[in-house]
């Protein structure tokens, strides 16, 4: 396998380059670095890293040779950003995409799995979700999300291109950017309890939500790449936990109680999330299996730049 990751130097890119650089794989990393980092990424004879934007078909062309597979990450990944600023985002997230996407085509490329993402759901109608669940986006990033699904689907129809999108729940882990537009909760309240501030918490931390470990969502990809199937697929870990659960979690490893400011519930934020990971266990024999403890302790640890 010679795999193109685009966006390899970001927080999934970075370790999904690593868990293919495992099973030997040759990696070229494709990113513009607005947001990856190449500190991210491992120094091994095995891993090119090529500059450019999914924007540009010229820099694709050049990235597209030699490629057998492709792994599909870079995108705009802020919902509030893609509020603020809509045609930016689609400019990145759908036009950007099928660039990819035809590059995919016309290189012939064996098989693309392509990050999709659970904001295609919008308010849940039933829980815990399936992949054939109505897909009702309520924000651009949503949005963008359901019609990359549309043009993989379709894509497949007319020229054969063998995609999966994988429809991430809500990954963390270490070199995640707390001060991100769109870091996750969990690497927000780790940055809090680092510095010893108090956890804000919109709501009463009822909310629910499926987390997984990114180390979890990088062998996802590599499964994914090896297998057969089409569509969508969740990468979740089947169990979903309070905001408040989770907080508990974080107090014990940290060994003190932590200080929580409950602020109003932001605009368009979903009560509760929770997934149905049948297909991910059964098509792609793939379990999200880090514990969420486990998966907090080494988070913790690298923030505090503790060695395992």
């Amino acid at each position: 396998m010679h795999v193109l990751v685009t966006g390899g130097a970001g927080f999934i890119g970075s370790h999904s380059v690593e868990a293919l650089l495992k099973i030997g794989a040759q990696v070229r990393v494709f990113d513009n670095f607005s947001s990856g980092n190449r500190q991210n990424l491992p120094s091994h004879a095995d891993v090119e890293v090529c500059t450019g934007d999914i924007r540009e078909p010229k820099d694709l062309a050049q990235a597209f040779i030699g490629i057998t597979h492709v792994l599909h990450l870079a995108a705009q990944v802020s919902v509030q950003d893609s509020i603020a600023q809509p045609t930016h985002s689609c400019g990145i997230n759908i036009q950007g995409f099928l660039n990819v996407l035809d590059k995919v085509r016309t290189h012939q490329i064996e098989r693309m799995v392509y990050a999709s993402s659970a904001a295609v759901y919008g308010h849940p109608q039933r829980l815990p979700l399936s992949e054939e669940d109505l897909v009702q986006p309520i924000s651009p990033y949503g949005l963008e999300k359901s019609i990359n699904d549309q043009y993989a689907s379709l894509f497949h129809s007319l020229y054969g291109c063998s995609a999966l999108g994988l429809r991430y729940f809500n990954v963390y882990g270490p070199r995640q950017d707390p001060k991100s537009p769109y870091a996750g909760v969990i690497s927000k309240f780790m940055d809090c309890v680092r510095q010893n501030q108090p956890l804000t918490v919109f709501g009463d931390g009822s909310q629910t939500r499926d987390f997984v470990f990114v180390k979890d969502v990088a062998q996802a990809n590599v499964k994914a790449l090896q297998a057969k199937a089409k569509g969508v697929c969740h990468v979740a870990t089947g169990t979903s936990r309070s905001l408040l659960d989770m907080i508990h979690v974080l107090s014990k490893i940290a060994g003190r109680d932590l200080q929580v400011i409950h602020q109003n519930t932001q605009a368009g934020d979903i009560p509760h999330s929770a997934a149905q990971v049948e297909r991910l266990n059964s098509e792609m024999e793939m379990v999200c299996a880090t514990e969420f403890q486990d998966g907090l302790i080494i988070l913790m640890n690298d923030v505090l730049g503790v060695k395992e």
